[in-house]
């Protein structure tokens, strides 16, 4: 392991402070529902393992899953053509302003993290600053100057560097562009905006992929590749040998995605979400803390077409939220999430009670 660096362990369930609190799960409708839920290909994972286990509760009520990127997933939730919409990108303001019957409910925590693809080399530390030049063609070799700085004592090879982005509406894309954004205000900020898709710079050789599984089979199959993917495909990234960045973050350590750094980003911005649910968890400037986190947030509509869509939509949203169910380590250790803290998740329960 890089001198600095904390390795990849399985997340707690329990490391997020405060992150227990009773939630009472409404009973869903007693004739059958289908409820689809489309979107982000981070969350996707877990409403695999969340759906069975709650349709085999409540045998009424059918979830049907799709990962189509968080952008897809927001459209098709305000548009109608979705029940829940999974990002891991809260609404912006000016959705909010034009939807205003929409909500972002936060279901739990999540994380994202750098892969590359260079054969003998695991654990290179890299800052927000060295990946914005990475994704500019500003560095293009994995020898560069500014990556053999941060890791002194290792010998790096002239492989070129191959970028590699996401071409659907993707909430990793917002999470990427946002960490950059935040450390690299003037190279990386002041030229390309935060969003679900971003205008990349022309880069030679970059690949653009759908989905994170699609980020995960482009790295693994190119040498030199970087890329930024979900922590649920990170035991995956490990099984096909691709190493993982050591972040700096705001107070100048070298992290990696584990329960005590996820933990500690994301009880740092406990008290600053809103009833809404929506802020960014981008570089905390605590102690220890990792620096891409994000809540995963259920994307919903408060009026619903009918009562019986709506209660098993109620139901199914605490259901998910409730450390003893959905939110509990069986769950969420699978996809290396973290469960809400108490107070985020007592915002969510009131937000799904405005879903009628």
């Amino acid at each position: 392991m890089v001198a600095g660096a904390v390795c990849v362990t399985a997340l707690s369930a329990a490391s997020v402070a405060g992150a227990s609190t009773k939630v009472t799960v409404s009973s869903p409708p007693s004739t059958a529902v289908t409820l689809a839920e489309t979107g982000s290909s981070l969350l996707y994972p877990l409403w695999n393992l969340w759906q069975p286990a709650y349709s085999h509760q409540f045998p009424t009520v059918t979830i049907s899953t799709a990962a189509t990127g968080s952008g897809a997933g927001i459209a098709q939730t305000l548009a109608g053509t979705a029940n829940i919409g999974a990002s891991d990108a809260y609404l912006p303001p000016a959705t909010v302003k034009t939807n205003k019957n929409a909500l972002n409910i936060p279901l739990a925590i999540s994380s994202q993290f750098i892969a590359y693809n260079v054969a003998g080399i695991k654990n290179l530390k890299l800052t927000g600053k060295v990946i914005s030049e990475i994704y500019q063609g500003k560095i293009t070799t994995w020898n560069a100057a500014a990556i053999a700085k941060l890791n002194k004592g290792t010998t790096l090879p002239a492989t070129p560097i191959v970028t590699v982005h996401r071409a659907d509406g993707s909430g990793d894309t917002f999470l990427f562009s946002s960490f950059l954004t935040d450390t690299d205000p003037s190279g990386w900020g002041a030229k390309i905006p935060i969003g679900t898709t971003v205008p990349w710079p022309t880069v030679s050789g970059a690949l653009a992929e759908t989905g994170n599984s699609g980020m995960l089979a482009g790295c693994s199959a190119t040498p030199g590749c970087i890329a930024y993917l979900g922590v649920s495909y990170l035991l995956k990234a490990d099984a096909a040998h691709l190493g993982e960045a050591a972040l700096e973050n705001k107070a100048g350590q070298f992290v990696q995605p584990t329960a005590a750094t996820v933990g500690a980003a994301a009880s740092s911005f406990t008290s600053k979400t809103p009833a809404s649910g929506a802020v960014a968890m981008i570089n905390s400037s605590a102690k220890g803390a990792y620096p891409i986190v994000n809540y995963e947030y259920a994307i919903v509509l408060a009026d619903q077409p009918s009562a019986t869509t709506a209660q098993a939509i109620r139901s199914v949203l605490e259901w998910a939220i409730s450390p003893a169910e959905g939110n509990k380590s069986s769950f969420l250790n699978a996809v290396l999430f973290e469960p809400l803290p108490a107070k985020v998740t007592a915002q969510s329960v009131k937000q799904i009670k405005k879903i009628k």
